[in-house]
């Protein structure tokens, strides 16, 4: 037999599959060089292998079988460049954003092993000595969510004029900063310039406890007790850290300063 090899033969050389090869077939997008007219199997010459291969090329750039179908019966190279520039582009599109969803993913994968050694026991109150933080208040977000928690870094920078935003920088911890008249999610700021949104949280010992969000109502009104009662303070804000268990699930730690370092 001439130079022709069998549909699986083929699907094997061009990595496809045999179902594919009869898909072409079908939507005359490539016909095989030969059936066989008693048996009906399918050969396919090299002439059909370069042109399966060159769609295989034109489908990593994300175009549909019908414009490969269109490129490929092109009898103008003028046409064909201008068609694989536009690829060009739109590739180039998908590799910017194929590399900013990569930096997502690094960025939480780093927040979940940092977040993994963190303790989740919940229930008994402790103290502890925490440095001054700067905070930056949400101008509309209140609750957290699995909506706003999820790159929440970006509500926060959009509250930034874009000439200023260079001057700032986040942690990866959102939370609750609460006062008697007003509730607002916060991040830590690394770096910041003046803001009417920004709030100094003092350095000193705070009263804590970590809870779940069911408990969270309980365990507020345990902690302000708490430090009443036995530290004599009232306190005009209580801090609620998000400390994440899962992927679209956290906790909280409660934090209220009952002595302010010097």
């Amino acid at each position: 037999m001439e130079n022709l090899f069998s549909i699986s033969k083929t699907a094997k050389m061009v990595n496809m599959t045999a179902e594919t090869l009869r898909h072409y077939d079908r939507i005359g997008l490539v016909h095989p060089h030969k059936v066989d007219k008693w048996t009906g199997y399918r050969y396919y010459s090299p002439e059909e292998i370069v042109r399966l291969n060159a769609i295989n090329a034109l489908r990593c750039m994300d175009m549909s079988l019908e414009k490969i179908k269109e490129i490929l019966n092109f009898n103008d190279f003028d046409k064909i460049v201008d068609y694989l520039n536009q690829a060009e582009i739109a590739a180039d599109k998908k590799i910017d954003e194929l590399n900013r969803a990569k930096e997502r993913i690094e960025r939480a994968k780093k927040h979940y092993i940092a977040k993994k050694f963190v303790s989740t026991s919940t229930g008994e109150i402790f103290v502890q000595k925490l440095s001054k933080r700067v905070i930056m208040l949400a101008d509309n977000l209140d609750m957290p969510t699995v909506d706003n928690l999820w790159n929440y870094h970006r509500h926060f920078y959009a509250q930034i004029k874009e000439s200023e935003k260079d001057k700032f920088s986040f942690e990866d911890t959102a939370g609750r900063y609460e006062t008697d008249d007003k509730t607002k999610m916060f991040v830590i700021c690394e770096k910041f310039a003046s803001s009417k949104n920004l709030v100094e949280l003092p350095a000193g010992e705070y009263l804590s406890v970590n809870c779940n969000e069911s408990e969270y109502d309980e365990f507020r009104k345990k902690l302000l007790e708490t430090a009443k009662q036995k530290y004599l303070v009232c306190p005009k804000f209580i801090v609620s850290i998000v400390q994440l268990t899962g992927i679209l699930k956290w906790d909280y730690q409660l934090q209220v300063l009952i002595n302010e370092g010097k």
